[in-house]
């Protein structure tokens, strides 16, 4: 049953074409939600489009590096041409380490990773934030992971990024929440995607280290269980919630 919940909302999704980006503009849309799916992959999002337009939900896509700042700038522009608005920002787009543990860190590694979960972050947050002031206010659901939260449960490199973005989350709702701003953070654990399967040259030492504890995850989560929190953090529901980031991982890191 819609609810409607985000009716009239305008909402970007970094990195929507597929996995929890994607089951999060879904959420949005059935919620109401006009939907930016800003990606990399250019035909994966055009097809991500014409399925919400085959549910008839409103929808537009944009071709987005996020590590590239001409990018973020059209991903908004095109956003407030098309809908005249934004009103919530999720930014998902990410990228692994390959798991490389402090002796193994490639210089490219850490530039990419650095470049596009931290900086694109950074430049997007930058961009769309005089919207939001112009609007009267917006919501921001920044997704960063277990390994922003605690140590050893990934690379070095994604390790420290993701904690910075923790501390971009709490910074931005310090400083913007009088304005009416939220800004809240999603660290979830595994989940079942294919950012996993999809990472090559592995570095063993740092694999086998950050994954010892695993065994004491009670499961893995779905891509449907960390849209329901992104939905509530872009809703109304969660308006008393500002600069906190919410472990999605049951109750993993709480041993």
């Amino acid at each position: 049953m819609i609810l409607g919940r985000l009716e009239n909302k305008v909402a970007i999704v970094t990195g929507s074409a597929a996995g929890i980006g994607k089951e999060i503009a879904f959420s949005y849309a059935k919620e109401g939600a006009k939907v930016v799916i800003a990606d990399f992959n250019e035909e994966a999002l055009q097809q991500t489009v014409k399925e919400l337009k085959e549910l008839g939900k409103e929808a537009i896509g944009v071709k987005v590096n996020i590590a590239n700042e001409e990018d973020i700038s059209i991903m908004v522009e095109d956003t407030v041409k098309a809908f005249g608005k934004v009103d919530i920002l999720v930014n998902n787009a990410g990228v692994g380490d390959n798991m490389q543990a402090a002796a193994n860190v490639k210089d490219e590694t850490w530039e990419r990773v650095m470049n596009i979960n931290v900086t694109g972050v950074m430049r997007a947050l930058r961009k769309v934030i005089p919207v939001f002031i112009e609007n009267g206010g917006g919501t921001i659901v920044n997704m960063a992971s277990i390994a922003g939260l605690t140590g050893g449960r990934g690379g070095l490199a994604y390790t420290a990024a993701k904690h910075a973005v923790v501390g971009i989350t709490k910074n931005i709702a310090s400083q913007y929440g009088p304005q009416n701003i939220r800004c809240n953070a999603i660290a979830p654990a595994h989940v079942q995607t294919n950012f996993a399967a999809s990472m090559t040259n592995v570095d063993e030492f740092g694999m086998k280290i950050a994954t010892r504890g695993v065994n004491l995850m009670p499961k893995a989560g779905t891509t449907q269980d960390i849209a329901n929190i992104a939905l509530f953090l872009a809703s109304d529901e969660s308006a008393y919630i500002n600069g906190v980031a919410i472990a999605a991982d049951a109750g993993w890191s709480a041993y």
